[in-house]
Order: C-alpha cells, then structure tokens, then sequence
C-alpha cells in the first residue's frame, strides 16, 4: 500500500475531494427526505453524480499512487456519468415550475453525453484534438443555450417561486463558471503539449467542490426552500 508524502499536493487534493464528494453524497440522500415528492428526482439524481464521483477520485487516488500520474481516462469515465445526471437533474429542476418538454429531455442527454465522449475520444488521440474541442465546445454551448434562452430559463422566469429562481440562477453559473476547467483542461492539453504531472489533477479536484458538491447542495437546498413555501401556501 502507497504512503503519500505530506507534500505530495496531488495526493491531498484527491483525498479532499474523494470525502467531500462522501459527505456529499450521503447528505443528498438524506436530503431526499427532506424536499417534497417532485423534489425527490431531482436531489436524488444529484446525489447519484456525487457518488459517481466518489468512485471516480477513488480509482484516480489509486492510479495516483500506483505510477504517480492519473490517465485521462480515470476523468472522462466520471464525467461521462455525473454531468449528464447533472444536465437530467437541470431539467426536472425546471419541471417543478413549469412544462418542459420530453424532447428537450432526449436532446440534453444526447448532447452532454457526447460532449464529454467526443473530448475524451481527442485526448486520447482516437480524433483529431481541434476537430474534438471544437465540437466539444459546441455541444457545451447548446446546453448554455437551453440554460438561458431555451424553454427551462422561460418556466423559470415565468414562476413566482423565488427560491427557484434563486437556485437556477447559481445552477446555470455553475455550469457556465464551474464547467469552464474541461474545456480549458482539455485544450491546455491538446494544444499546449502540457503533460499533466498532478497539476491540473488538482485543478480538477478543487473544481469538484463547485462543479458536483456545491450543485448538488444548491439544488437540495433549492428543494427544501420551494417545499417549504408550496407547504405554507
């Protein structure tokens, strides 16, 4: 078994980020309790990406250990899970204030499912990395489209429920804000010639705590808010 050095940064970032990512998933699932039924989808699924997440900083820690680097793969398998839970739990998050389409159900799952597939498959050298962070982007856009301009920001505007409106509006930052370190890991990467050497481990690692943690909190907080004033309604 591996003993990390008390300076090995890395080594700490991913054991931060792996109990943080614990505590976080077990208070999403306690908190499921807690929110109204329609609110139970949402925080759940959150807490799913959460516990993902777990499991993906569990098996990077590892690699970490074992060779002194992570390959990228120990990332991609993570993301390839958590943000389309994530993007799903956006969408039943709009639901609670308005009717949202199934349609835009199916175009969010396809879309960040390849968004994190088509990055992936242009680090690991199965495309060409400009054709893949092009498309990437592209597919990261269209769901900041959705956020802002597309049929959840107009349920969402058009409730009076202001803990939702609070909410989506820290959810939509986080996604524009938070998501922006893949994209830019991704292209210091493919066009830097950077070889990560635990940097932008730890990078990915900090982000955690705004990218899964924070989201997850927000939306169960978002739920407990809006069922306790559908309650005194």
């Amino acid at each position: 078994m591996a003993v990390f050095q008390t300076t090995d940064l890395t080594a700490a970032s991913y054991s931060v980020a792996l109990f943080g990512l614990a505590a976080t998933t077990v208070l999403l699932f306690i908190g499921s309790g807690w929110v109204g039924r329609a609110w139970k989808v949402p925080v759940t699924l959150c807490g799913l990406a959460a516990l993902v997440g777990v499991a993906a900083v569990f098996d990077a820690r590892a690699a970490w250990a074992a060779v002194g680097k992570v390959p990228i793969v120990y990332h991609y398998v993570g993301w390839a899970i958590s943000m389309p839970l994530q993007v799903i739990a956006l969408y039943f998050f709009a639901r609670q204030a308005g009717k949202v389409g199934i349609g835009l159900f199916w175009r969010l799952v396809v879309v960040s499912v390849l968004m994190v597939f088509v990055r992936y498959l242009g680090e690991a050298g199965f495309m060409h990395p400009t054709l893949a962070f092009l498309i990437g982007l592209i597919f990261w856009l269209y769901i900041l489209g959705e956020l802002f301009f597309g049929r959840m920001d107009e349920v969402i505007r058009g409730s009076l429920n202001r803990p939702m409106q609070r909410g989506y509006f820290w959810l939509r930052l986080i996604v524009t804000v938070g998501w922006a370190i893949y994209p830019l890991g991704n292209f210091i990467t493919s066009f830097g010639g950077y070889v990560d050497d635990g940097s932008l481990s730890v990078a990915y690692n900090l982000a955690d705590f705004i990218n899964r943690m924070a989201f997850g909190l927000a939306v169960l907080a978002t739920g407990v808010l809006a069922t306790e004033v559908s309650d005194n309604a």
